[in-house]
């Protein structure tokens, strides 16, 4: 078979792909690119041009590119059993030997898993976990969900719902009723005078007003990511993360944390639920728990959850590819990757503190309003000459400073206003340096191009 040119390649592209996340009208403009051939943190396009991966594919690329380590355990897998459901009291060893691993570095309240396909997913599966909890509890009242404005939570109609960024929900006509948005610890997004701590605690204050408005009776679960990747990667202040958990003991809530993003390394833990001592009732996850080789998501539940799930007998929830034996001896070997080359503790104190100087070093730029970030995960608010109220949202300057990025030889995101970047976790200092530089050369060029 005569593989297409290119160009060709890109033709049907056009004719026949519709792309997620994508203005197809930019698209047929620019033209499609197509990734041929990638290796650890690099990436080559359809020209053969060589792009520092700086998102990581997307966020999830924890263990860089061509790891044969992964490439092995599947085609292993693949010559044993390919695929067998974990449907009708049946499943695979690799299934269960991940669901071990899970329970292990999980939050210790965190013993039960039950798989998907995708965060959105995940998602999806402990929404009607928390539906079926409440109604075997006798307290089928409790249907309403707490998620936070900027949240992005997946893009099933009701993870869509529990997403809080309008550009997601209003092409739909969502979000579903039930679904209650608070404030995010964002001054800089509400453009407030207020500290990064002082507006988290009014952050704190309009949860509860809303909580005692709604009823807590009335309210099932409070979705969180702890930090807020694709709403513009929003790093919460000190504290607040732990209040938000604390007002869902006082208040009987179950707390989700969403971790889709954070989890497998990024923050310099397992899981930020560790860093933070979050101890969540529920965890999502996908993304990095396969570094993105493979389709995977996961929802654990406390040991209670699953106690009461169990008992009611038959569960009527699962997908055919819920703990597909390939996808899941693809995690198995990414964890070990994982753990054998120490990358979470070279996050914590190598790469990921030096990552975060050098994020740092661009705050003073004059075309930067704000940089944040924790682990090797960052954000930078950008600006033009004319300052903030030069910002035009017709025009945003994100989705620029990415185009001019990938001219200076890597990928970043643009969100808004702001780029975000998530590098893997493999990345070098001199990667690093190579990308701040890059990064450097594109705010210079921010107000030019």
């Amino acid at each position: 078979m005569n593989t297409p040119s290119f160009s060709a390649l890109q033709d049907l592209d056009e004719l026949y792909h519709i792309h997620p996340f994508t203005n197809h009208a930019d698209l047929y403009k620019q033209r499609t690119y197509i990734i041929q051939k990638a290796e650890g943190c690099y990436v080559y396009d359809e020209k053969n041009r060589k792009l520092l991966d700086a998102l990581a594919g997307l966020w999830c690329v924890n263990v860089g590119y061509g790891r044969q380590e992964i490439v092995d355990a599947v085609c292993e897998q693949m010559k044993s059993v390919a695929f067998y459901p974990s449907f009708f009291n049946t499943t695979t060893t690799p299934t269960i030997l991940l669901s071990e691993k899970l329970a292990q570095i999980a939050p210790k309240r965190l013993n039960h898993t039950i798989y998907s396909n995708s965060g959105s997913e995940s998602n999806e599966t402990n929404l009607k976990i928390i539906r079926n909890y409440w109604k075997l509890k006798g307290e089928s009242k409790r249907t309403k969900i707490l998620a936070r404005q900027y949240a992005y939570h997946g893009v099933g109609v009701a993870s869509t719902s529990l997403t809080g960024l309008p550009n997601c929900q209003q092409p739909f006509d969502l979000p579903l009723p039930g679904f209650i948005h608070l404030p995010a610890p964002y001054p800089y997004g509400a453009n407030s005078s207020l500290s990064p701590e002082d507006y988290g605690q009014w952050c704190i204050a309009e949860t509860l007003k809303r909580i005692d408005q709604e009823g807590a009776n009335t309210i099932a679960a409070f979705f969180v990511e702890p930090i807020q990747g694709a709403g513009g990667v929003i790093v919460p202040p000190s504290g607040y993360l732990q209040q938000i958990r604390q007002i869902c003991r006082d208040y009987g809530i179950l707390f989700v944390a969403d971790e889709v993003i954070t989890g497998f390394g990024r923050l310099g833990e397992w899981f930020a639920s560790n860093l933070w001592d979050l101890d969540p009732d529920l965890l999502s996850l996908a993304k990095g728990i396969t570094s993105g080789y493979l389709p995977l998501g996961a929802s654990m539940m406390s040991d209670e959850i699953a106690e009461v799930i169990t008992k009611q007998g038959y569960f009527a929830h699962g997908f055919t590819y819920s703990g597909h034996p390939t996808v899941t001896a693809a995690a198995l070997a990414n964890l070990n990757l994982i753990e054998k080359e120490n990358l979470i503790p070279r996050v914590r104190d190598e790469v990921g503190p030096y990552f975060q100087n050098k994020l740092q070093e661009l705050a003073a730029h004059p075309n930067v309003g704000e940089v944040r970030g924790h682990g090797l995960i960052g954000a930078i608010e950008l600006l033009p000459a004319t300052g903030r109220a030069g910002l035009d949202p017709m025009k945003p300057l994100g989705i620029k400073a990415a185009k001019i990025a990938r001219e200076q030889g890597v990928i970043i995101r643009g969100i808004r206003d702001l780029i975000a970047i998530a590098p893997p976790l493999i990345i070098t200092r001199e990667e690093i340096d190579f990308l701040f530089n890059a990064i450097r050369k594109t705010i210079d060029q921010i107000d030019v191009k």
